[in-house]
């Protein structure tokens, strides 16, 4: 209920002042649910960087982290109706706006990180990004999020019968919540913010994401066991509200995007860092990694490759990242 009277008394504010315009310059807003030490927010920082060394001043990136504008739905909301101009949510969270994110969820989709860069930077990729447009939502790039995989606090998952009676959080994602019930355990979809203390209070028993993203949450301290299924490998994505993006002028529009792709690419360096830094920190804190084995995890959940009709675009796009060399 807070959470929700704060997103009510920022509102008219954010109505007032979003994609502010002054005779020299325009501030555009970007919020979104990470904390400040994460790879993506230093991504976000690093586009600021450069979208103000392009535009020479003209235009500027505030930065609201942490979510202070609210979790990553109700920033989407606030974008469509022009009330913040960007924002960051995994692809996992875009499906229940556009249904097409769906296929960037099946488990095991991508064959490694350059399949996966592939299907980033290509046509595939622009198309998935365009996608939202009618739904208010433009896509600028997509941010490396890793692999995400399950971590415990009481027992480790090396095969998916020991996900069997655990409540494991999920994000608001229908793929995701089929994919936990699929191996077995019962899926229960909190929002980011919440979870450390779900974690503590025993309201869950685990949950599932990437090495950065547990380290920086410091979702370890009460989490014990990490396995790297590696189960899923969703990226996050960079959005600009198309209301926002129309205030923008033409020269603006490309000064962001050149931004974004910049972005982006400074992104994957930090990600490589963190990753590693990561799995030391969890171990050094006395965390138990394990190594399952993915053939597995990818058995129990073949029949998502069957989840979209032959046909549809769903479909053609899933075969078109597949067919990617």
């Amino acid at each position: 209920m807070g959470r929700k009277i704060q997103y009510l008394l920022l509102l008219p504010l954010l109505i007032l002042f979003s994609c502010k315009q002054t005779e020299r310059q325009k501030l555009l807003r970007l919020a979104h649910g990470l904390d400040t030490n994460h790879p993506v927010h230093q991504a976000m920082v690093n586009l600021g960087e450069e979208l103000e060394k392009l535009s020479e001043g003209k235009l500027v990136v505030k930065i609201y982290p942490s979510g202070q504008l609210g979790a990553e739905r109700e920033c989407l909301e606030l974008l469509q109706i022009g009330s913040l101009d960007i924002t960051k949510v995994s692809g996992a969270v875009l499906e229940n706006f556009v249904t097409e994110y769906k296929v960037l969820s099946v488990p095991y989709l991508f064959r490694d990180k350059s399949h996966s860069f592939q299907f980033y930077d290509g046509e595939v990729g622009r198309r998935f990004l365009l996608k939202g447009e009618s739904f208010r939502l433009r896509g600028l790039c997509f941010y490396d999020a890793g692999s995400r995989s399950f971590y415990t606090k009481d027992r480790p998952v090396v095969l998916p019968k020991d996900l069997e009676g655990l409540k494991i959080r999920v994000q608001k994602s229908n793929m995701a919540v089929s994919m936990v019930e699929m191996l077995g355990g019962a899926p229960t979809p909190i929002s980011w913010g919440e979870l450390y203390t779900a974690l503590q209070q025993g309201v869950v028993d685990g949950a599932e994401n990437n090495l950065p993203s547990f380290h920086t949450s410091k979702h370890y301290e009460v989490c014990k066991y990490y396995s790297m299924d590696e189960h899923t490998a969703v990226p996050d994505v960079l959005l600009v509200g198309t209301e926002s993006w129309a205030r923008l002028s033409e020269q603006e529009k490309n000064w962001l995007q050149q931004a974004a792709n910049s972005s982006a690419i400074f992104q994957r360096e930090v990600w490589a860092a963190a990753e590693e830094e990561a799995l030391n920190a969890i171990k050094a804190a006395g965390v138990e990694v394990n190594y399952p084995d993915k053939e597995v995890f990818a058995e129990k959940t073949a029949a998502f490759n069957e989840l979209f009709e032959e046909g549809s675009e769903a479909f053609e796009l899933m075969q078109a990242i597949k067919n990617l060399k």
